[in-house]
């Protein structure tokens, strides 16, 4: 079985880039910023959510992406040690869509050190509902995830077969495909986790 969302593109980017911030701590550390934007043009493109953007839907372009970051950032502000936690970006997040009069939307938090098979059905559930993940990923001893370090990224689609699960990845206006089971046991104890959102009428 394969599910791929939607997504959005800004000209040959796919979704949007962190590269792009000239705004230097933004540009290092704004990642969460990054994927709570991408979340909300996600919404306010797939499913009528425009008033989460506060530009035009359907003029995405790279100017906007970065004016949309500025907004953002006052909520999801890069800051010493990152936004390191699950909860640190879904407070931001609540403050952001409470000020946008988007009051539906329900924040939860799937820590790194759940049973990657519980992840595996949440990952599934949500991406069925076509809506992406924030995926938070701390240190990792597997060095073909080394430039996910650290970082806010999307998940936006999955394939899964035999005993297999993978997942379609998407940071820095590209993306890429990795085995979830690979990526969700970090070797570390400390861990990252998803970002998952829900309507209440769902």
């Amino acid at each position: 079985m394969k599910k791929e969302l939607p997504y959005f593109s800004i000209g040959d980017s796919f979704g949007g880039n962190q590269d792009w911030f000239r705004d230097p701590m933004m540009h290092l550390g704004g990642c969460g910023a990054a994927a709570a934007c991408d979340v909300c043009i996600n919404l306010a493109f797939h499913h009528s959510k425009t008033h989460l953007y506060p530009f035009d839907i359907q003029s995405l372009d790279k100017e906007a992406y970065i004016k949309f970051s500025s907004t953002m950032k006052p909520y999801l502000k890069p800051r010493f040690g990152g936004i390191d936690t699950l909860e640190v970006f879904m407070d931001g997040f609540y403050e952001y869509l409470e000020n946008v009069n988007e009051r539906g939307i329900q924040l939860s938090g799937c820590p790194g050190d759940t049973p990657a098979e519980e992840a595996v059905c949440k990952v599934k559930d949500q991406i069925d509902r076509g809506i992406p993940i924030p995926f938070l990923q701390l240190r990792h001893k597997n060095m073909n995830f080394k430039d996910l370090v650290w970082h806010w990224f999307m998940l936006v689609g999955y394939e899964e077969f035999d005993k297999e699960f993978y997942v379609k990845i998407a940071t820095y206006g590209g993306f890429r495909w990795l085995s979830f089971y690979e990526l969700w046991e970090t070797g570390y104890k400390r861990k990252g986790g998803m970002v998952l959102l829900r309507e209440p009428e769902e």
